[in-house]
């Protein structure tokens, strides 16, 4: 069971980490903050750059904890977040359907980071290794919860900002 919850971690978490990376560094062909804050005011979630740095920091930290097994349900609350945003934003017209980028791979990636959060990281974690007790039915739920809100969240508060409606700051703000 170890070695499998540690393959586990570490291909998602390695995989969140390396979706986050061109957001923030532009590496692997990504755009970096800028390219990644232009597609995200293209899309509605205003300030683009606001939400290029939150996504690509939750992507990148997240799956670094994922793969480590540290702070999981943390971790899984961040990067389900990152999920409802995405699927909300882009993948959900295009049904489940990843061959249409639909929103399959997303569920695919928060439903693996919600087990992680209930059934544990494993022995082979920092989490046990600190003998942190950060697993169970409520610490997974939680994670959900929260995640869930936080994207939701995310992409209410992107579109209804004075930056969403073309509005640009007040200099003394």
């Amino acid at each position: 069971m170890d070695l499998a919850l540690l393959v586990l971690r570490v291909v998602v978490g390695l995989l969140f980490a390396g979706h986050g990376a061109p957001k923030l560094f532009g590496v692997l062909g990504g755009g970096g903050l800028e390219g990644t804050a232009g597609m995200f005011d293209s899309i509605g979630l205003r300030p683009g750059a606001l939400h290029a740095r939150a996504a690509g920091t939750a992507e990148f930290a997240g799956g670094l904890l994922i793969a480590l097994g540290l702070f999981t349900p943390f971790a899984a609350a961040a990067l389900i977040a990152v999920m409802t945003a995405a699927v909300i934003t882009v993948h959900a017209p295009n049904g489940i359907w990843n061959s249409n980028q639909g929103y399959e791979y997303n569920l695919v990636l928060a439903s693996a980071v919600f087990a992680l959060a209930g059934i544990g990281a494993g022995s082979w974690s920092l989490d046990n290794a600190f003998a942190f007790d950060l697993h169970g039915a409520g610490w997974a739920l939680g994670a959900l919860a929260v995640g869930i809100i936080g994207g939701v969240g995310a992409v209410a508060t992107g579109r209804s900002s004075r930056f969403a409606r073309g509005q640009e700051p007040h200099p003394a703000s």
